[in-house]
Protein backbone atom coordinates (compact mmCIF):
# COMPACT_ATOMS: atom_id res chain seq x y z
CA UNK A 1 0.00 0.00 0.00
CA UNK A 2 1.72 3.34 -0.95
CA UNK A 3 1.57 5.94 1.64
CA UNK A 4 3.89 8.27 -0.46
CA UNK A 5 4.22 10.66 -3.54
CA UNK A 6 4.60 8.73 -6.69
CA UNK A 7 7.54 10.12 -7.63
CA UNK A 8 10.83 10.00 -5.33
CA UNK A 9 12.26 13.46 -5.63
CA UNK A 10 15.98 14.35 -5.61
CA UNK A 11 17.65 15.96 -2.02
CA UNK A 12 20.03 18.86 -2.50
CA UNK A 13 23.49 17.65 -0.89
CA UNK A 14 21.80 14.19 -1.02
CA UNK A 15 25.18 11.74 -2.12
CA UNK A 16 24.65 8.65 -4.18
CA UNK A 17 23.29 5.28 -1.76
CA UNK A 18 24.75 1.89 -2.85
CA UNK A 19 22.47 -1.75 -2.88
CA UNK A 20 25.27 -4.27 -2.11
CA UNK A 21 22.72 -7.30 -3.41
CA UNK A 22 23.09 -10.11 -1.00
CA UNK A 23 24.33 -13.90 -1.66
CA UNK A 24 21.69 -15.77 -3.65
CA UNK A 25 21.64 -18.16 -0.01
CA UNK A 26 20.60 -15.10 1.86
CA UNK A 27 18.24 -13.51 -0.63
CA UNK A 28 16.31 -16.75 -0.56
CA UNK A 29 16.25 -16.51 3.03
CA UNK A 30 15.02 -13.49 3.13
CA UNK A 31 12.61 -14.42 1.00
CA UNK A 32 11.21 -17.54 2.63
CA UNK A 33 11.33 -16.10 6.09
CA UNK A 34 9.16 -12.91 5.06
CA UNK A 35 6.36 -14.64 3.61
CA UNK A 36 6.18 -17.03 6.40
CA UNK A 37 5.52 -14.10 8.46
CA UNK A 38 3.48 -12.17 6.40
CA UNK A 39 0.48 -15.49 5.88
CA UNK A 40 0.42 -15.42 9.53
CA UNK A 41 0.27 -11.75 10.05
CA UNK A 42 -1.79 -10.05 7.40
CA UNK A 43 -4.44 -7.72 8.34
CA UNK A 44 -7.51 -8.26 6.48
CA UNK A 45 -8.24 -5.69 4.30
CA UNK A 46 -11.20 -5.02 2.22
CA UNK A 47 -9.10 -4.68 -0.95
CA UNK A 48 -7.00 -7.63 -0.35
CA UNK A 49 -10.30 -9.78 -0.80
CA UNK A 50 -10.45 -8.74 -4.89
CA UNK A 51 -8.23 -9.43 -7.64
CA UNK A 52 -10.28 -6.47 -9.51
CA UNK A 53 -7.24 -4.54 -10.89
CA UNK A 54 -9.85 -1.42 -10.75
CA UNK A 55 -10.40 -2.04 -7.33
CA UNK A 56 -7.19 -2.53 -5.97
CA UNK A 57 -5.74 0.53 -7.83
CA UNK A 58 -8.41 2.60 -6.13
CA UNK A 59 -7.10 1.49 -3.27
CA UNK A 60 -3.80 2.06 -4.03
CA UNK A 61 -4.46 5.93 -5.06
CA UNK A 62 -6.68 6.66 -1.66
CA UNK A 63 -3.83 4.71 0.37
CA UNK A 64 -1.25 7.52 -0.79
CA UNK A 65 -0.74 10.33 1.95
CA UNK A 66 -4.12 9.03 3.77
CA UNK A 67 -4.44 6.47 6.78
CA UNK A 68 -5.56 2.71 5.99
CA UNK A 69 -8.40 3.06 8.69
CA UNK A 70 -10.01 6.19 6.89
CA UNK A 71 -9.63 4.54 3.25
CA UNK A 72 -11.57 1.45 4.79
CA UNK A 73 -14.65 3.88 5.12
CA UNK A 74 -14.61 5.40 1.91
CA UNK A 75 -12.70 2.82 -0.76
CA UNK A 76 -16.36 0.70 -0.74
CA UNK A 77 -18.48 4.12 -1.21
CA UNK A 78 -16.19 5.06 -3.50
CA UNK A 79 -16.97 1.52 -5.54
CA UNK A 80 -20.04 1.81 -4.91
CA UNK A 81 -20.98 4.68 -6.72
CA UNK A 82 -18.37 3.86 -9.39
CA UNK A 83 -18.35 0.42 -9.57
CA UNK A 84 -16.28 0.67 -13.11
CA UNK A 85 -13.25 2.47 -14.54
CA UNK A 86 -15.57 3.32 -17.22
CA UNK A 87 -18.31 4.70 -14.86
CA UNK A 88 -15.59 6.71 -13.23
CA UNK A 89 -14.75 7.97 -16.42
CA UNK A 90 -18.39 8.92 -17.18
CA UNK A 91 -19.11 10.76 -13.90
CA UNK A 92 -19.01 13.91 -13.72
CA UNK A 93 -15.68 15.91 -11.85
CA UNK A 94 -18.03 17.03 -9.43
CA UNK A 95 -19.18 14.06 -8.42
CA UNK A 96 -16.14 12.31 -8.43
CA UNK A 97 -14.65 15.12 -5.63
CA UNK A 98 -17.80 15.15 -3.84
CA UNK A 99 -17.13 10.97 -3.42
CA UNK A 100 -13.44 12.01 -2.62
CA UNK A 101 -14.10 14.81 -0.03
CA UNK A 102 -12.27 14.54 3.26
CA UNK A 103 -9.87 12.27 2.04
CA UNK A 104 -7.81 15.58 0.88
CA UNK A 105 -5.03 15.57 -2.06
CA UNK A 106 -7.83 16.41 -4.69
CA UNK A 107 -5.52 16.11 -7.54
CA UNK A 108 -5.37 12.07 -6.46
CA UNK A 109 -9.25 12.03 -7.78
CA UNK A 110 -8.70 14.27 -10.60
CA UNK A 111 -5.60 11.57 -11.71
CA UNK A 112 -7.53 8.88 -11.08
CA UNK A 113 -10.58 9.61 -13.53
CA UNK A 114 -8.06 11.72 -16.09
CA UNK A 115 -6.38 7.62 -16.32
CA UNK A 116 -10.10 6.10 -16.18
CA UNK A 117 -11.20 8.02 -19.31
CA UNK A 118 -7.65 6.41 -20.95
CA UNK A 119 -8.37 2.84 -19.55
CA UNK A 120 -12.14 3.50 -21.34
CA UNK A 121 -11.12 4.75 -23.94
CA UNK A 122 -7.78 2.63 -25.11
CA UNK A 123 -7.75 -0.17 -23.05
CA UNK A 124 -11.41 -1.94 -22.80
CA UNK A 125 -12.22 0.16 -19.29
CA UNK A 126 -9.74 -2.63 -18.08
CA UNK A 127 -6.81 -1.55 -15.93
CA UNK A 128 -3.76 -2.54 -18.58
CA UNK A 129 -2.05 -5.58 -17.27
CA UNK A 130 1.66 -4.56 -19.27
CA UNK A 131 3.38 -2.53 -16.78
CA UNK A 132 4.82 -0.28 -19.96
CA UNK A 133 0.68 0.97 -20.37
CA UNK A 134 -0.02 1.23 -16.68
CA UNK A 135 2.92 3.65 -16.46
CA UNK A 136 1.47 5.86 -19.46
CA UNK A 137 -1.68 6.35 -17.72
CA UNK A 138 -1.65 9.56 -16.36
CA UNK A 139 -1.06 9.96 -13.09
CA UNK A 140 0.18 6.73 -12.60
CA UNK A 141 4.10 6.35 -11.17
CA UNK A 142 6.05 3.43 -10.70
CA UNK A 143 5.19 2.55 -7.30
CA UNK A 144 1.70 2.39 -8.22
CA UNK A 145 1.90 0.38 -11.68
CA UNK A 146 3.70 -1.87 -10.18
CA UNK A 147 0.68 -2.49 -7.05
CA UNK A 148 -1.60 -3.10 -9.21
CA UNK A 149 -0.04 -5.61 -12.22
CA UNK A 150 1.56 -7.16 -9.64
CA UNK A 151 -1.22 -7.75 -6.81
CA UNK A 152 -4.05 -8.26 -9.46
CA UNK A 153 -2.33 -10.01 -12.45
CA UNK A 154 0.96 -11.38 -10.01
CA UNK A 155 3.30 -9.48 -12.99
CA UNK A 156 6.86 -9.89 -11.83
CA UNK A 157 7.16 -6.14 -11.07
CA UNK A 158 9.24 -4.15 -8.38
CA UNK A 159 7.63 -1.41 -6.32
CA UNK A 160 8.80 0.78 -3.57
CA UNK A 161 6.72 3.13 -1.61
CA UNK A 162 7.36 4.83 1.90
CA UNK A 163 7.13 1.44 3.60
CA UNK A 164 9.47 -0.86 1.23
CA UNK A 165 12.01 1.91 1.60
CA UNK A 166 12.16 1.98 5.20
CA UNK A 167 12.65 -1.81 4.98
CA UNK A 168 15.06 -2.15 2.19
CA UNK A 169 17.11 0.74 4.20
CA UNK A 170 17.21 -0.34 7.45
CA UNK A 171 18.44 -4.45 6.50
CA UNK A 172 20.71 -3.19 4.30
CA UNK A 173 22.33 -0.33 6.05
CA UNK A 174 21.60 1.94 3.40
CA UNK A 175 21.76 5.59 5.27
CA UNK A 176 20.48 7.90 3.30
CA UNK A 177 17.67 10.85 3.05
CA UNK A 178 13.92 9.38 3.44
CA UNK A 179 12.56 10.21 0.08
CA UNK A 180 15.76 11.06 -1.32
CA UNK A 181 16.37 10.53 -5.24
CA UNK A 182 19.92 8.07 -4.01
CA UNK A 183 17.82 6.45 -1.62
CA UNK A 184 15.12 5.97 -3.77
CA UNK A 185 17.14 4.37 -6.34
CA UNK A 186 19.01 2.13 -4.61
CA UNK A 187 16.06 0.64 -2.85
CA UNK A 188 13.91 0.31 -6.27
CA UNK A 189 17.22 -2.00 -7.34
CA UNK A 190 16.83 -3.79 -4.21
CA UNK A 191 13.22 -4.31 -5.69
CA UNK A 192 14.32 -5.50 -8.68
CA UNK A 193 16.90 -7.83 -7.40
CA UNK A 194 14.41 -9.91 -5.26
CA UNK A 195 11.49 -9.45 -7.67
CA UNK A 196 13.73 -11.01 -10.49
CA UNK A 197 14.30 -13.79 -8.44
CA UNK A 198 11.09 -14.83 -7.03
CA UNK A 199 10.85 -18.74 -7.54
CA UNK A 200 8.58 -22.07 -6.41
CA UNK A 201 5.28 -20.77 -4.86
CA UNK A 202 6.24 -17.54 -3.76
CA UNK A 203 4.21 -14.95 -5.88
CA UNK A 204 4.48 -11.33 -6.85
CA UNK A 205 1.64 -10.20 -5.13
CA UNK A 206 2.80 -11.85 -2.27
CA UNK A 207 5.74 -10.95 -1.79
CA UNK A 208 5.24 -6.81 -2.85
CA UNK A 209 2.54 -7.20 0.27
CA UNK A 210 4.69 -8.88 2.50
CA UNK A 211 6.99 -5.93 1.86
CA UNK A 212 4.72 -3.34 2.38
CA UNK A 213 2.93 -5.19 5.79
CA UNK A 214 6.33 -5.54 7.33
CA UNK A 215 7.24 -2.00 7.15
CA UNK A 216 3.17 -1.48 8.19
CA UNK A 217 3.33 -3.20 11.08
CA UNK A 218 6.53 -3.89 12.12
CA UNK A 219 9.79 -1.76 10.78
CA UNK A 220 7.75 1.42 11.95
CA UNK A 221 9.23 5.10 11.61
CA UNK A 222 9.48 5.89 14.88
CA UNK A 223 9.09 2.46 17.23
CA UNK A 224 10.13 -0.43 15.08
CA UNK A 225 9.30 -3.77 16.73
CA UNK A 226 12.72 -5.16 16.11
CA UNK A 227 12.00 -8.21 18.08
CA UNK A 228 9.34 -9.59 16.29
CA UNK A 229 10.55 -8.92 13.04
CA UNK A 230 11.34 -12.03 10.80
CA UNK A 231 14.44 -10.55 9.52
CA UNK A 232 16.21 -9.16 12.59
CA UNK A 233 19.23 -11.16 12.03
CA UNK A 234 20.11 -10.17 8.73
CA UNK A 235 19.22 -6.71 9.86
CA UNK A 236 22.17 -4.41 9.14
CA UNK A 237 20.59 -1.43 11.10
CA UNK A 238 19.68 -3.57 13.79
CA UNK A 239 23.20 -5.08 14.17
CA UNK A 240 24.62 -1.30 14.63
CA UNK A 241 21.98 -0.36 17.12
CA UNK A 242 20.44 2.56 14.68
CA UNK A 243 17.36 1.18 13.35
CA UNK A 244 15.24 4.38 14.43
CA UNK A 245 18.06 6.64 12.65
CA UNK A 246 17.48 4.94 9.16
CA UNK A 247 16.75 6.73 7.20
CA UNK A 248 17.58 10.03 7.85
CA UNK A 249 14.65 11.93 8.16
CA UNK A 250 13.84 14.83 5.33
CA UNK A 251 14.90 18.16 6.81
CA UNK A 252 11.78 19.61 8.19
CA UNK A 253 9.68 22.18 6.24
CA UNK A 254 8.56 25.52 8.08
CA UNK A 255 5.17 25.43 8.44
CA UNK A 256 2.95 28.29 7.07
CA UNK A 257 0.65 29.93 9.54
CA UNK A 258 -2.69 31.25 7.77
CA UNK A 259 -5.49 33.31 9.17
CA UNK A 260 -9.17 33.23 7.78
CA UNK A 261 -12.26 34.38 8.44
CA UNK A 262 -15.62 32.58 6.92
CA UNK A 263 -18.98 33.80 6.93
CA UNK A 264 -21.72 31.74 7.72
CA UNK A 265 -24.65 33.79 5.18
CA UNK A 266 -28.06 32.31 5.56
CA UNK A 267 -31.23 32.70 3.91
CA UNK A 268 -34.70 30.74 4.28
CA UNK A 269 -32.66 28.15 5.93
CA UNK A 270 -29.99 27.98 2.93
CA UNK A 271 -26.29 28.99 3.14
CA UNK A 272 -24.67 30.72 0.35
CA UNK A 273 -21.52 29.07 -0.98
CA UNK A 274 -18.68 30.12 -3.55
CA UNK A 275 -16.46 27.77 -5.67
CA UNK A 276 -13.33 27.78 -5.86
CA UNK A 277 -11.85 28.49 -9.41
CA UNK A 278 -10.71 25.81 -11.44
CA UNK A 279 -6.84 24.66 -12.32
CA UNK A 280 -5.65 26.15 -8.35
CA UNK A 281 -5.46 24.12 -5.00
CA UNK A 282 -9.03 22.35 -4.57
CA UNK A 283 -10.16 23.84 -7.64
CA UNK A 284 -13.72 23.68 -8.86
CA UNK A 285 -14.47 22.55 -4.77
CA UNK A 286 -17.00 24.29 -2.79
CA UNK A 287 -16.63 26.56 0.65
CA UNK A 288 -18.19 29.16 2.92
CA UNK A 289 -17.22 32.64 1.64
CA UNK A 290 -13.66 32.96 3.25
CA UNK A 291 -11.22 35.76 3.65
CA UNK A 292 -7.33 35.30 4.20
CA UNK A 293 -6.25 37.43 6.82
CA UNK A 294 -2.66 36.63 6.19
CA UNK A 295 -1.28 36.21 2.38
CA UNK A 296 -0.03 32.53 2.11
CA UNK A 297 -2.03 32.49 -1.28
CA UNK A 298 -3.98 29.59 -0.41
CA UNK A 299 -7.25 31.98 -0.65
CA UNK A 300 -6.63 33.87 -3.49
CA UNK A 301 -7.75 37.72 -3.22
CA UNK A 302 -9.52 37.38 -6.64
CA UNK A 303 -12.07 34.60 -5.31
CA UNK A 304 -15.62 35.84 -5.75
CA UNK A 305 -14.51 39.75 -5.20
CA UNK A 306 -18.15 40.24 -5.68
CA UNK A 307 -19.13 38.49 -2.90
CA UNK A 308 -16.45 39.39 -0.27
CA UNK A 309 -16.71 42.95 -1.24
CA UNK A 310 -20.30 42.90 -0.28
CA UNK A 311 -20.13 40.82 3.08
CA UNK A 312 -20.39 42.20 6.57
CA UNK A 313 -19.82 39.99 9.55
CA UNK A 314 -21.84 39.64 12.46
CA UNK A 315 -20.87 37.90 15.70
CA UNK A 316 -18.82 35.11 16.06
CA UNK A 317 -19.94 31.32 15.87
CA UNK A 318 -16.87 28.93 16.38
CA UNK A 319 -13.19 28.88 15.93
CA UNK A 320 -11.50 26.51 13.82
CA UNK A 321 -7.61 24.79 12.75
CA UNK A 322 -7.28 22.49 9.74
CA UNK A 323 -3.78 21.18 7.78
CA UNK A 324 -3.49 21.68 3.89
CA UNK A 325 -0.01 20.48 3.17
CA UNK A 326 2.34 22.62 4.56
CA UNK A 327 -0.07 25.23 6.20
CA UNK A 328 -1.48 25.65 9.33
CA UNK A 329 -4.52 27.47 9.23
CA UNK A 330 -6.77 29.12 12.15
CA UNK A 331 -10.30 30.27 11.46
CA UNK A 332 -12.38 32.61 12.57
CA UNK A 333 -16.30 31.37 11.41
CA UNK A 334 -18.61 34.50 11.69
CA UNK A 335 -22.05 34.47 10.47
CA UNK A 336 -23.14 37.30 8.26
CA UNK A 337 -25.13 38.91 6.05
CA UNK A 338 -24.85 40.67 2.37
CA UNK A 339 -24.99 44.64 2.16
CA UNK A 340 -26.00 44.48 -1.63
CA UNK A 341 -28.71 42.10 -3.38
CA UNK A 342 -24.97 40.81 -5.52
CA UNK A 343 -24.11 37.28 -4.81
CA UNK A 344 -20.83 37.09 -7.06
CA UNK A 345 -19.84 33.84 -7.90
CA UNK A 346 -21.89 31.68 -5.78
CA UNK A 347 -25.25 29.93 -4.76
CA UNK A 348 -27.66 29.28 -2.10
CA UNK A 349 -27.91 25.30 -0.70
CA UNK A 350 -29.48 23.84 2.21
CA UNK A 351 -27.20 21.76 4.50
CA UNK A 352 -28.94 18.55 3.01
CA UNK A 353 -27.65 19.80 -0.35
CA UNK A 354 -24.24 20.85 0.82
CA UNK A 355 -23.67 17.66 2.08
CA UNK A 356 -23.98 16.29 -1.61
CA UNK A 357 -21.35 19.13 -2.85
CA UNK A 358 -17.04 18.40 -3.07
CA UNK A 359 -17.11 20.67 -0.05
CA UNK A 360 -13.05 21.65 1.27
CA UNK A 361 -12.10 19.94 4.02
CA UNK A 362 -12.76 23.26 5.88
CA UNK A 363 -16.07 23.92 4.92
CA UNK A 364 -17.28 20.41 5.42
CA UNK A 365 -15.67 20.86 9.08
CA UNK A 366 -17.58 24.14 9.46
CA UNK A 367 -20.93 22.60 8.21
CA UNK A 368 -20.44 19.56 10.21
CA UNK A 369 -20.39 21.88 13.35
CA UNK A 370 -23.26 23.93 12.67
CA UNK A 371 -25.91 21.73 10.88
CA UNK A 372 -26.01 18.44 13.06
CA UNK A 373 -29.00 19.87 15.14
CA UNK A 374 -30.89 20.38 11.81
CA UNK A 375 -29.53 17.74 9.30
CA UNK A 376 -28.66 14.10 9.79
CA UNK A 377 -26.27 14.22 7.18
CA UNK A 378 -23.68 15.72 8.96
CA UNK A 379 -23.23 14.18 12.04
CA UNK A 380 -19.09 15.31 12.39
CA UNK A 381 -18.46 11.61 11.40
Amino acid sequence: MGEQEEQVEGSAGASEVAFDPPADLATRSIRRELTLWYASNKRDLPWRRTSDPYAIWVSEAMLQQTRVETVKEYWPRFLERFPTASALAAAEEEAVLEAWSGLGYYRRARSLQAAARVIAEEHGGVFPKDLGAALDLPGVGPYTAGAVVSIAYDVPAPLVDGNVERVFARLFGMEGIRGSGPLGRACWAAADHFIERLEGAVSPSVWNQALMELGALVCTPRAPRCEECPLASACVARARGNAVGIPRPKPRRASTEVELEIYVIERGGRWLLEQRPDGGLMGGMWQFPTVEVTSSGLFPDELAPELSAAVEPEHDLIALSHGITHHRIRARVRSARLATKGEGAAAWFAPAEAADLALTGMARKVAERLAPARDPLFDGT
